[in-house]
């Protein structure tokens, strides 16, 4: 049996700024997990289509932030365990964090539930601009 497990992404007003859905084959994971799998989708999604506009959870390398993603520089191919370190030490050092069925998840050990209507919303903190 399969869960589709609906992700977002939001802002820290709740402004929505990407969604997908991902198919897991678990009912629970950790939050480690979720993270790897949402990554190694997203980045499999861009490497087999010809589009210069990455939309995923963290920028790649020779990138530029445009409205709905990361415009590459040059265009090529993404590395997904590249992606999956970026997005991981993001996650620890608080550069997002993830609310699963509207509950806060806190450490990438954690187990979460992915029953029929799970959602997760990886919210994106920025960074204040001093000075």
């Amino acid at each position: 049996m399969t869960n589709t497990l609906l992700i977002q992404d939001e802002t820290a007003t709740g402004a929505v700024l990407h969604r997908l859905a991902l198919e897991l084959s678990q009912e629970t994971i950790t939050v480690r997990e979720l993270i790897e799998q949402r990554v190694r989708q997203e980045v499999a999604a861009y490497n087999q289509r010809n589009g210069d506009v990455f939309s995923g959870l963290v920028q790649p390398t020779d990138s530029e932030r445009v409205l709905n993603g990361y415009r590459l520089n040059k265009r090529h191919h993404i590395d997904a365990e590249k992606q999956l370190y970026r997005a991981l030490e993001a996650f620890q050092q608080n550069g997002y964090f993830i609310l699963v069925n509207d509950r806060q998840v806190e450490s990438l050990d954690e187990q979460i539930w992915l029953g029929p209507g799970a959602t997760a919303s990886f919210v994106k903190l920025t960074p204040l601009v001093g000075g």
